[in-house]
C-alpha cells in the first residue's frame, strides 16, 4: 500500500478496497482496512490487517490530533483497548481543507474482529474536541462466513 494515495475515492473503487467514512464536526474520518495475507499465519491464529486512515479537515479551524483511542474486538468477544499520544508517532496539524494519511496495523488471534476508537483533536480555540472513527470490519478472506 505503500506510496498509494487512498484518499481518492476513484483509487478505492478501481481496487476495490471497501471503506468506512465518518464526518463529525467538519472533520471526516475514512479507513481502509486490508487483511495481509503474507504476514499471517492461520494455522498459528495469527492473523494480521493493515488499515489505511485518512483525516480530512472540512471544517473553518486548523486542528491538531492529539490523542487516539482503539477498541478493537476479535471473533470471541474478547477486546483490547489501546490508548496513545498521536498516530504513527505524529500529532499532525490539520489546516482547513487539508488531509492527513497514515497506515497502522493490528493483529488478532481469530480470522476476524472489529475495531473502533476515537481521535482527541485539539482546535485553534484550544478547545479538545472528540471524534470518533467509524468501526470497521477485520474479515479473513480465508473464514468461512455464516449470514444469519
Amino acid at each position: 500500500m505503500k506510496g498509494v494515495r487512498f484518499c481518492s475515492k476513484d483509487l478505492c473503487e478501481l481496487a476495490q478496497v471497501p471503506s468506512y467514512s465518518k464526518t463529525t464536526n467538519g472533520i471526516n474520518i475514512t479507513v481502509y482496512p486490508s487483511y495481509l495475507d503474507e504476514q499471517s499465519s492461520p494455522a498459528n491464529n495469527h492473523f494480521l490487517w493493515a488499515y489505511h486512515v485518512c483525516i480530512e479537515n472540512k471544517g473553518r479551524q486548523t486542528i491538531q490530533l492529539r490523542s487516539r483511542h482503539w477498541r478493537v474486538i476479535d471473533s470471541l468477544g474478547r477486546t483490547q483497548d489501546i490508548h496513545g499520544g498521536g498516530v504513527v508517532g505524529e500529532q499532525p496539524i490539520i489546516d482547513p481543507g487539508d488531509t492527513f494519511e497514515y497506515t497502522s496495523g493490528t493483529p488478532l488471534v481469530t480470522p476476524s474482529g472489529v475495531m473502533v476508537g476515537s481521535y482527541h483533536m485539539e482546535l485553534e480555540t484550544g478547545e479538545i474536541l472528540i471524534v470518533p472513527v467509524p468501526t470497521f470490519s477485520l474479515d479473513s478472506p480465508h473464514q468461512n462466513i455464516v449470514l444469519n
